[in-house]
């Protein structure tokens, strides 16, 4: 499930069905607007995704905000928001995206997506911060320690693990990517727990009893950090993490052996890695 720290009216509008508006409601600006997202829309989900590909929608924008030029409403800083929407959630050009939006701020202030400018740079912000981070989390790196209190309010911390091959997953019960990978979570679990494998959980979900309860009920019997704050998890935000579900496999030195291993791929790398583990005798103050 993607998780980008901004605001996804873009990408949201890219998503609506067509007609949900009806065109007697909107200006004659709007409309404009509506036909050329969901211009953009159909050449998106085709695939078209490039600057090249959508080239003549991006002159487009250009022309309706010409057309408007000198405007300051709510209608024309709308366009100018979509065009910016376009070049950070589509093109992935956080440096277009970033200057379109102090356009935003600087041209449109009074009007309500003017307004929203320094929140949706603040996120921009964040999500670099969140990219670098992720860029040091290689393999072979080692995955700095932590020291919090898990579900059930005891120590956790990574160092507690020493000599095992421990997951550390990022994942919540309303993120169906990760129910879907569940079953291989589970079903390594049960398999290479006795010979040195476990798991550290960070859910992002809202809701304790909840999340108590679906543990319980699955037999997750494996450590998990919840703060209830979901994309503002305190350890999703220190290690960047943009997307769920989301793992790193570590080694008995605590250093990334995997990256979201997904599938039978988690199964394939601890057939690999555990017989070298099965000698050694896991650290006693580790969790079991």
């Amino acid at each position: 499930m993607k998780a980008k720290a901004l605001v996804l009216v873009f990408l949201l509008a890219l998503l609506l069905p067509a007609g949900v508006v009806s065109a007697a409601d909107l200006t004659p600006t709007q409309q404009q607007l509506k036909a050329l997202v969901e211009n953009v829309r159909a050449k998106v989900k085709a695939g078209q995704k490039t600057q090249a590909d959508l080239a003549d929608d991006l002159n487009k924008f250009d022309s309706l905000l010409a057309q408007h030029r000198g405007e300051k409403t709510d209608d024309v800083a709308e366009v100018l928001l979509m065009k910016a929407m376009l070049y950070l959630e589509i093109f992935d050009d956080t440096a277009k995206g970033k200057e379109l939006i102090q356009q935003l701020k600087r041209d449109y202030p009074a009007t309500a997506a003017g307004e929203s400018a320094d929140k949706i740079l603040a996120r921009i912000q964040q999500r670099l911060e969140a990219e670098h981070i992720q860029s040091s989390l290689v393999t072979g790196a080692a995955f700095p320690d932590f020291n919090e209190k898990d579900l059930e309010g005891r120590p956790l911390s990574l160092a507690n693990y020493k000599g095992k091959v421990v997951l550390v997953d990022f994942w919540a019960t309303w993120c169906s990517p990760c129910m879907e990978e569940l079953p291989h979570v589970l079903s390594a679990y049960e398999k290479h727990h006795r010979q040195g494998f476990d798991i550290v959980g960070v859910s992002l979900d809202k809701d304790e009893a909840k999340l108590k309860d679906f543990t319980r009920q699955m037999k997750m019997t494996w450590a998990q950090f919840f703060d209830g704050q979901m994309w503002s998890n305190k350890l999703a935000k220190r290690y960047g993490i943009q997307s769920i579900p989301a793992t790193y496999l570590l080694d008995g030195e605590g250093k990334i052996i995997g990256k979201d291993l997904r599938g039978d791929q988690l199964e394939t790398v601890l057939n690999k890695v555990l017989p070298g583990h099965l000698a050694k005798e896991p650290n006693p103050a580790a969790p079991r």
